[in-house]
């Protein structure tokens, strides 16, 4: 992994950290070892992100969203693990596009089964339609333009899921969801911060916005 790309890995940590902390998610265990990591470290761009209130307030709910859907079926608090993606253009492989979109992910596993739940606001554009503009070949698998791979940040690894989408009527802002059963490779690639989550426009067909899965 390139230093740059170990670089953004650690300041959006970081970030998810401090957006959870000031919805009140994490611990205060936790909120004192994010609040470690003093923004004058960390460059302009992330003192801005810190402040993003739709950041936090999707983080939370996509989390509890998660977490509500194992617990009706039957799991215990006490075995979920929970995973977070704060998305951004600079994630973005190869080239970052020119985007004021922001989005957010929260992931809650129970054994195998990942529900997935996120927000997104602000695309340059309508997200891309499969239909269409496939891929070459078309997947028939790949049903909307909000998708987990599978690959390390600095690569563009192959397509596992597609999240269902509600969006507004210009396109430009809405909510995904998934329920998964993973595959011992894909829960593997979770707990190596292997999975990452992508969302496609018609102005960035290649991606708008990108993160990595990561635990906290």
């Amino acid at each position: 992994m390139s230093s740059l790309k170990r670089m953004r890995l650690v300041l959006l940590s970081a970030l998810t950290c401090l957006c959870l902390i000031a919805t009140g998610w994490l611990s205060p265990t936790l909120g004192r070892a994010a609040a470690s990591l003093s923004p004058s470290t960390m460059g302009h761009a992330f003192q801005a992100n810190t402040s993003d209130v739709f950041l936090g307030e999707a983080l939370n709910s996509n989390l509890q969203q998660a977490q509500s859907v194992l617990m009706a079926q039957g799991a215990a608090s006490t075995s979920l693990m929970s995973y977070v993606a704060v998305m951004s253009e600079e994630n973005v492989v190869p080239n970052s596009p020119d985007t004021l979109a922001r989005g957010a992910v929260g992931a809650v596993l129970s054994d195998n089964r990942l529900i997935v739940r996120g927000s997104f606001k602000n695309l340059s554009s309508p997200m891309r339609s499969y239909e269409s503009d496939p891929v070459s070949p078309p997947n028939p698998s790949i049903t909307s333009a909000f998708h987990i791979h599978q690959g390390s940040p600095d690569e563009n690894g192959p397509f596992q899921y597609a999240l269902d989408v509600i969006s507004d009527p210009m396109g430009r802002e809405g909510s995904a969801a998934g329920e998964y059963t993973l595959t011992p490779e894909q829960l593997d690639a979770l707990s190596n911060n292997r999975l990452y989550v992508d969302l496609h426009t018609t102005r960035n067909r290649g991606g708008e916005l990108r993160a990595i899965l990561m635990p906290y």
